[in-house]
Order: structure tokens, then C-alpha cells, then sequence
């Protein structure tokens, strides 16, 4: 990948790239070529990109901006970002295929020691009486999800493909997100006494439940999971947050980074669980979390959950999670669904 950016008139003294991979400061600066800045990496698992560009002017004064020779930009939770497509990169063909119409309701569910009611949306198929039982996606940061990764599109263009059941798809809210989806005992409890049961309530649910997240979101449905078993039938986790120190010192900054060690490694060390189900892990290859994913879906195998991890050609973002669930997720809710 090379990256360039026109300077004529020298307004800069130095240009770094931004980005999720993990450079130092040598390898992600550029050098001058001319009217240019010039950078080129040596990237050959990663597919697409998605980046910024620190510029430093002669006074040491610097600015993060879009990289104005780059059209290409993406969405995502911090704003948007200029991308970066490799050769032979295409977007999920489920994006443009047909799809079934669909309908959302909104909910707020008292989270009882939350302080806190957990909102969201529940997703259906248009014309489905809430009476008639379907099976039930649950996604911690399902409105994100669902605005940056399109997940309700990809069940309504997989429904009408045949290749799922019609489903329903529960979008989660994340509130006080570093709090709540970081091993936190309170939401847990709140998610599986409360919430669970409360769309249950609204809606009639075929079956226990599948859980999904990304980042802290995933971890926080496995912590749930090892908390309260027989709660959900498999989980989908993608870019799991399982800090492990000797992996992860670069995110001992975190409020609850101690908290979030100190489940992950009791579920590393853990004998067999009481209910070992199905989860499917993606994660980006050249992602800081691929280690820790490593780690982690080789000690639930060991435990005796059918796991497996998938590493993608994208880093920490939605559009490369939504990338991934075709075929990942789907091949996981067609074998639970079947």
C-alpha cells in the first residue's frame, strides 16, 4: 500500500499515518518526495484499510485530517475515515442482493442494579404477529451495528436468500458502554434476568437466544455466558477485548482493564463448563487482538465448546465485522437453527 499526499507549498514538516495497525512511529511516517509525502507499508494479510493522516506543521502544531487525495471514506463509532482497498477487495454481495422487508419496535427494559433501563430496538419480519415464535439474535451495540454494519439488512437479504429462518434481531443499545460491557457482574445479571426475559415478553422466541458483539461487546457475552448458563445457544464474537498482560500492556489505561484480566484468565485457567456451546470468533489478522482471540477460542475448544476463529483481512471496525458475517455468522445460525 502506498500512501501519498501532495504538499507543493511545504505546509508541513512532518506526516504520520493513523491507523489500527500496529506501527512505530518510524514505520508509520512518511517521507518527503518532492511536492509529496510518501509512505508505503508492506501490508500483505490486510484487504482494506481504514485511516487518517497527522500532519505537523513547522511550529510543531499538529491536526488529524482525511487524506484529501483519497475519495474512498467509511464510516464508523469515532467519525469517518479515508480507506485504503487493496486489489481484488469487493464488498459482501449480500449489501446489494434482495432482501425481505422488515419492521422495528422500539423497548426500554428496566436493568434492576443497573440504575438504568437497557433500550433498543427488536427487528422482525414485515407481517410476523409478535405471537409467532422466531428464533432471536441478541447484538450488544446493535444500533451501531445495524447503521454501520448493516446487520438487519444481512438477516432480511439472508432470509429471502433461503440460506436462514426468519429471525428476529434484538439491537442492544450499549448505555454506558466502558461500564457495563466490560466483565461487569451488574449488566450481566441485569442482561440475563431482565432483558432476555424482557424481550421475551415483547416478543414470542423460539429456543434460547444467539448472542453477538465486537470488542468490549463481545466480551461482554461471553462473561454473561460463563455467568449464567443455558442463557444463550451459541455466540458470534468478533475483535474480542480479551486482555491478557503479557499480550495487551498497551491497554492497561483502560478503567476496567484489570477487571476484564481477571476474567479472562479465569476462563483460560476454567475446567470444563456447564453448558459448552457453539461460538464463532472473527477477528482481524493483523489486529492487537488477534493474539488474545487466539488464545481464547483455543481454551474454550479445550473446554469443550465447539469454537472456532476465523482471522479477516481488515482490522478494529465495523465494515470489516460486517464483512465477516457472510460466511461466518451465517454458517453459525444455519447449524444452531437448523
Amino acid at each position: 500500500m502506498t500512501f501519498r499526499l501532495a504538499d507543493p507549498e511545504s505546509r508541513y514538516a512532518a506526516v504520520r499515518l493513523c491507523s489500527d495497525l500496529p506501527l512505530s512511529d518510524d514505520e508509520r511516517t512518511f517521507v518527503r518526495d518532492g511536492d509529496d509525502w510518501v509512505l508505503t507499508l508492506d501490508a500483505p494479510h490486510v484487504t482494506r484499510l481504514e485511516y487518517e493522516l497527522e500532519v505537523e506543521d513547522a511550529e510543531g502544531a499538529r491536526a488529524t485530517v482525511s487524506d484529501p487525495g483519497n475519495p474512498h471514506r467509511a464510516p464508523g463509532a469515532f467519525g469517518e475515515k479515508s480507506v485504503m482497498l487493496a486489489d481484488g477487495y469487493a464488498p459482501p454481495a449480500w449489501l446489494t442482493a434482495p432482501a425481505i422487508e422488515g419492521a422495528y419496535a422500539e423497548f426500554a427494559i428496566r436493568g434492576r442494579g443497573l440504575g438504568a433501563h437497557v433500550e433498543g430496538f427488536v427487528w422482525s419480519p414485515a407481517g410476523v404477529e409478535p405471537a409467532e415464535p422466531l428464533p432471536l439474535l441478541v447484538a450488544h451495540d446493535g444500533p451501531e451495528y445495524d447503521t454501520l454494519a448493516s446487520l438487519t439488512r444481512h438477516s432480511a437479504a439472508q432470509i429471502a436468500a433461503g440460506a436462514l429462518p426468519p429471525h428476529r434481531v434484538a439491537l442492544l443499545s450499549p448505555g454506558p458502554r466502558d461500564e457495563w460491557y466490560s466483565a461487569s457482574a451488574l449488566y450481566a445479571r441485569a442482561l440475563y434476568i431482565d432483558v432476555i426475559p424482557g424481550l421475551r415478553e415483547l416478543v414470542a422466541v423460539a429456543g434460547a437466544p444467539v448472542g453477538m458483539g465486537a470488542s468490549l461487546g463481545g466480551l461482554a457475552m461471553l462473561f454473561t455466558q460463563r455467568r449464567a448458563p443455558y442463557t444463550f445457544s451459541a455466540l458470534f464474537l468478533q475483535s474480542g477485548s480479551f486482555f491478557i498482560p503479557r499480550l495487551d500492556s498497551q491497554e492497561s489505561g483502560f478503567g476496567r482493564y484489570a477487571r476484564i484480566v481477571r476474567f479472562v484468565r479465569r476462563v483460560v485457567r476454567a475446567g470444563a463448563p456447564a453448558d459448552p456451546i457453539p461460538v464463532a470468533l472473527t477477528c482481524g489478522i493483523a489486529e492487537e487482538n488477534v493474539f488474545n482471540n487466539r488464545v481464547m477460542a483455543r481454551a474454550l475448544a479445550e473446554q469443550g465448546y465447539d469454537a472456532r476463529l476465523d482471522e479477516v483481512p481488515d482490522l478494529h471496525n465495523y465494515t470489516g465485522w460486517r464483512d465477516a458475517f457472510d460466511p461466518h455468522l451465517v454458517r453459525l445460525l444455519a447449524k444452531v437453527w437448523a
